[in-house]
């Protein structure tokens, strides 16, 4: 008979194999590049990735006290249902769906198809199959030529790259129809050898030595760089750091399939947080030691990663680190496919989605949000490279995550009777720092990143009237 209900087969290692396969897809390989180009230093690179390590441990420490609160599938939607009431949670799971899952899974996906260019050349994003639909930047706003919001240049259509990652979507969807089990099992699986990849990397960046020193004097300032101060630096470099820390709150969308739930998902959150930031901070020390300020900056496509390995053991360690990162981004693509869907099935289950998302399938998954999922982020995949899919994401999503963690002191303040099996450590002074940290974060980029996050909060800001466009007697 069909088991048409979520099935607990996740424990504590488990759970913390999806937090560290979501966690870590393409980013550390390739944001160091962009993070140089901003601060400049070496010192700045690595103080950028402790600030990211201590904003995404605050984050998760947060979390788990919401998740041992309410630990059911949905995760953070649930959070922000209880706390905001269901407009608030429509807007989130309307941005969730939109931009930031989607646009997550054809970016790593497009991402994916990049690097298997560097064994099958003729996989390329400049490889047009059909006809390309090219749109020039243009600027919606521009006050004095000081303050500029643009969008674009956009080239739309079917790459050989991009039909590469609409396959891995398909395939990895298709696996995750199979179950929870099969879908934890392959992440898992590719998990250790990712973590066992980036392990190598680290043993040989720490036992050898550099054949040639690198410089380790700041990468110079040019025309086309811009001086914002230290601190300012700081927090706009972390748009690619907290990107590569980001998704760990996957878990919380499987809650109703974790054994023990209330112990096992806050405790996962903490050791996989601290265990991918620890591991980012060491590699990004060994491409300091290997490559210098100036050759993480200027490696050839930003692949800062293939870089160092070749500098360590020769031109084998670039194909080597290509094939890691491919592994990696596979396992990322599959963890978020496979939690993404039950927050489209938490909305369903509150009549803010398909109805048809809220039926689960014979092996207990939510095979209709499963292929929405699918069909969404495969069409994302059409409109634009890795960089230009990200650019829409982080702002949204650190204004999601800086609204959850202030729900915790609502909650506190509303409804102390509330159980809490799990109390977030050093309450208050826990939420309160990741408020501040995650909203200076926020207003940074709003005004020195302008052209990235102002469509990403309009997008945000259009769930608000879709949700009250909506039949009244879907409301909830």
């Amino acid at each position: 008979m069909a088991n048409n209900t979520y099935q607990r087969h996740m424990g504590l290692f488990s759970s913390v194999m999806l937090i560290a396969g979501s966690m870590i897809g393409s980013g550390v390989f390739i944001v160091a590049a962009d993070m140089v180009r901003i601060g400049h230093t070496g010192s700045s690179l690595l103080l950028g990735w402790l600030l990211t390590g201590i904003i995404t441990i605050l984050c998760a420490l947060s979390f788990g006290e919401l998740a041992g609160m309410f630990p059911r599938a949905g995760g953070q939607y649930s959070y922000i249902k209880e706390i905001y009431g269901p407009m608030t949670a429509f807007t989130f799971g309307w941005t969730f769906f939109t931009v930031i899952e989607c646009g997550t899974i054809a970016a790593v996906a497009v991402g994916f198809g990049k690097y298997l260019g560097t064994f099958f050349p003729g996989i390329s994003d400049t490889v047009w199959l059909g006809s390309q639909i090219h749109i020039d930047q243009f600027n919606l706003l521009n006050i004095k030529d000081q303050f500029i919001i643009s969008l674009g240049p956009y080239d739309m259509g079917l790459t050989t790259s991009r039909l590469s990652g609409i396959f891995i979507i398909a395939l990895l969807t298709g696996i995750n129809l199979l179950g929870v089990k099969a879908g934890s099992w392959i992440q898992n699986i590719l998990t250790v050898i990712k973590i066992g990849s980036l392990a190598l990397l680290i043993f040989l960046g720490l036992y050898l030595k550099p054949q040639v020193a690198p410089s380790p004097s700041p990468l110079p300032f040019t025309q086309d760089s811009i001086y914002h101060g230290f601190l300012i630096s700081l927090l706009i470099m972390q748009t690619g750091s907290l990107f590569s820390a980001t998704a760990w709150e996957s878990l919380t969308f499987v809650a109703s399939e974790v054994k023990d739930p209330k112990r096992v998902i806050p405790l996962s959150l903490f050791i996989g947080t601290t265990l991918v930031c620890g591991i980012y901070f060491i590699v990004n020390f060994i491409y300091i030691k290997f490559l210098g300020p100036v050759g993480i900056a200027t490696a050839p496509n930003d692949r800062v990663g293939s870089l160092a390995l070749q500098a360590m053991i020769g031109s084998s360690g670039a194909y080597l680190m290509a094939g890691g990162i491919l592994i990696s981004m596979f396992g990322c693509v599959n963890g978020i496919v496979l939690s993404g869907a039950r927050v489209y099935q938490s909305m369903a289950e509150d009549g803010l989605f398909f109805k048809s998302v809220k039926a689960l399938n014979n092996n207990g998954v939510p095979a209709y949000g499963l292929a929405y999922q699918a069909i969404w982020s495969c069409i994302l995949t059409l409109t634009g490279t890795y960089g230009q899919l990200l650019d829409f994401v982080m702002f949204a999503a650190i204004l999601f995550f800086f609204i959850t963690v202030l729900g915790v002191i609502l909650l506190r303040i509303r409804k102390p009777e509330l159980d809490r099996p799990i109390k977030v450590i050093g309450y208050p002074v826990t939420p309160l720092l990741y408020l501040a940290l995650a909203g200076s974060v926020m207003i940074a980029l709003l005004i020195y990143r302008p052209s990235y996050t102002w469509p990403g909060l309009l997008i945000v800001l259009m769930g608000i009237p879709i949700y009250w466009l909506r039949p009244h007697k879907e409301r909830v």
